[in-house]
């Protein structure tokens, strides 16, 4: 009989054993990690729908954990990640070092967000919140000494998000004495609206920090391109997820009851708009992949964003859609960039060019990753986009759906970059003898390439379970007949013309530049050109990806040079000063606190009656 109790136990035992394994058998520990993923997916497969699991009592709190179809969606999401991902490490973090260490945290993090969306109450949510920062904390900092201010970055707004929370969390145990979820929805027009708006804004905040919502994204790009990549890809896929679960029943469980629903919602959507455009922006001006992916990844969590704020049925359908799929597509991206980084040791798109024919299923990947990303059929990222549009447009927000389309197109620039860059460019002679990744590292990837494809063309594998899962926030039903494009093409987007014209024009035009140039096309390497008869020495770079974007990157560089983070900057400048001060009045020294009284007992003294109204 599965249980909430199982998973927890396997998984948090599982991480505990792995971590021992290392330290004892060796062998067992890779076999211990990928049984405790495997038991975890088919566990989470098994719950069911609609359950209240455990219940009991900690001193005056009542936890509460339970499942729910809402819960289910985003477990299953975590469980498949989990498993791929840690499939995916056994050969990429095969020859490092500490490896117990990295697969306790790594199974960790699993368990604590497991533990995180099958909370039923908010005590269970908070501790759960903490166990998934804490050991992503220790990933994020596991590679290199330098890591440690990154990491230091990660851990300041992970703790600004927390207390946000736990404010929030007290707020509401002091006005309604509950922290059960249930009871909290049903009393929460209770409170005063000065307190209705301040539990909203400070949750908000709190899963705002970790769906990188501007401005507190500024420690996403740095920690996903310094963590190990198999983590990176739950990072990015998953963890990024438990920010928008928690945003998904702030908007349509809290903010939806109370007065503030409409600015609320306006207010978010467009910084989710926001969020969408300008990571976009700093996405194309990257020339490391991993950083590339990690601005194109909170881009896409600004949409998702968008279609939660906006809160009618079609874009609360488009905003968990794709969620889902971002946790799928945005995975395979940093694998496929994790396996050029396996191969070359590097991810610098400066660097690295022309692995097409060395890597094809990495390859392959990528490209089914970035049309994913650019929302161009038959692949899943289109029904996702399109409705988002849509509902965009239904409900009147016609400025918002600018925004969206030009990050959106925007975004085809940093997509092909990428693509062109590691793949398309020239050859070069050091990359000679390099080969495709091995099977652990590529067959994940092709698998969850394929799966974006048959979700393109079948998209109820999404959409019937994230209906269902529509049915936690209350009257938020979801018809087919409410999208024309669904509406059209029935409960399934039958996309077969599409698909089979598509695949004619990539068979025919393939052909034919075979047959032109198949006597003609030679291989060229970045030196293998006319200089004016100056001949390039072996450190000068001349690929095609230097400054491959250099007149764009002009055009926005104002927008670009604005950045938050000189802002945070300059706030942690000012309060380092501030504590410098401190430190003169706080020495630690008992002879100079005694002067302090002394003092305080004279001013007393001087100004008693005006403090006291006593005279001495």
């Amino acid at each position: 009989m599965v249980s909430l109790t199982t998973l927890y136990e396997i998984t948090f035992g599982g991480a505990i054993l792995a971590f021992i394994a290392q330290h004892t058998i060796k062998q067992l520990r890779t076999f211990i990690v990928i049984v405790t993923s495997a038991l975890g997916v088919y566990i989470v497969w098994r719950l069911p729908s609609q359950a209240t699991d455990i219940s009991f009592r900690l001193g005056d709190f009542q936890i509460l954990w339970g499942v729910n179809e809402y819960s289910q969606l985003f477990a299953l999401l975590i469980a498949v990640l989990g498993f791929f991902t840690l499939i995916y490490s056994i050969d990429f973090m095969k020859e490092r070092e500490r490896l117990g260490y990295f697969y306790m945290n790594f199974l960790i993090v699993i368990g604590g967000m497991y533990g995180i969306v099958y909370s039923q109450d908010l005590i269970s949510l908070f501790f759960f919140w903490e166990i998934m920062t804490w050991s992503s904390f220790m990933l994020v900092i596991y590679c290199c000494d330098d890591a440690q201010s990154i990491g230091l970055k990660y851990f300041v707004f992970s703790a600004i998000g927390a207390y946000a929370m736990l404010t929030a969390i007290v707020l509401i145990w002091a006005n309604l004495e509950t922290t059960s979820l249930s009871v909290l929805f049903e009393n929460f027009t209770n409170l005063s609206s000065g307190l209705q708006i301040t539990v909203i804004v400070l949750f908000i905040v709190g899963f705002g920090v970790k769906s990188a919502m501007m401005p507190f994204h500024v420690w996403a790009p740095d920690a996903y391109a310094i963590s190990p990549t198999p983590f990176t890809a739950l990072f990015s896929g998953a963890l990024s997820k438990m920010g928008i679960w928690g945003l998904g029943i702030v908007l349509l469980k809290l903010a939806a009851q109370s007065g503030f629903y409409v600015w609320v919602q306006d207010i978010v959507a467009w910084i989710g708009a926001i969020t969408a455009l300008l990571a976009t922006f700093y996405a194309i001006v990257q020339t490391d992949a991993k950083k590339l992916l990690a601005y194109s990844s909170i881009g896409q969590l600004g949409y998702i964003i968008v279609g939660l704020a906006i809160g009618t049925p079609l874009s609360i359908m488009s905003a968990l859609f794709l969620a889902m799929l971002h946790g799928i597509f945005k995975a395979m991206l940093f694998m496929s960039a994790g396996a050029v980084f396996y191969r070359t040791g590097s991810t610098d798109m400066n660097e690295v060019t022309g692995l097409i024919r060395k890597m094809p299923w990495t390859f392959l990947t990528a490209l089914f990753g970035i049309i994913t990303v650019a929302g161009v059929p038959p692949l899943g990222g289109f029904a996702a986009k399109w409705m988002l549009y849509e509902a965009t447009i239904q409900s009147g927000h016609y400025f918002l759906v600018i925004v969206l389309f030009a990050a959106s197109t925007a975004a085809f620039l940093y997509l092909y970059r990428f693509i062109f860059s590691l793949f398309l460019g020239q050859e070069e002679k050091e990359y000679a003898d390099i080969k495709e990744a091995p099977l652990t590292m590529t067959v994940p990837m092709v698998i969850m390439a394929l799966f974006t494809l048959v979700v393109g063309v079948f998209p109820g594998i999404f959409i019937n379970p994230i209906g269902n899962a529509m049915g936690y926030f209350g009257n938020y039903t979801f018809n087919w007949d409410v999208s024309s494009l669904l509406n059209e093409w029935g409960n399934h987007v039958d996309m077969m013309t599409v698909v089979m014209t598509i695949g004619a024009i990539f068979i025919i035009a393939a052909i034919f530049i075979t047959i032109k140039n198949y006597r003609t096309t030679r291989y060229v390497t970045t030196k293998d050109i006319h200089t004016s008869g100056e001949i390039p020495t072996e450190n000068e770079n001349l690929t095609y990806a230097v400054d491959f974007y250099k007149p764009f990157e002009r055009a926005i560089a104002p927008v670009l040079k604005r950045s938050i983070d000189k802002t945070y900057n300059l706030i942690a400048e000012n309060l380092e000063s501030a504590f410098d001060f401190l430190r003169y009045v706080y020495t630690g020294n008992g002879q100079t606190y005694a002067l302090y009284v002394v003092l305080f007992l004279a001013v007393l003294m001087v100004f008693a009656e005006l403090i006291f109204g006593i005279q001495l």
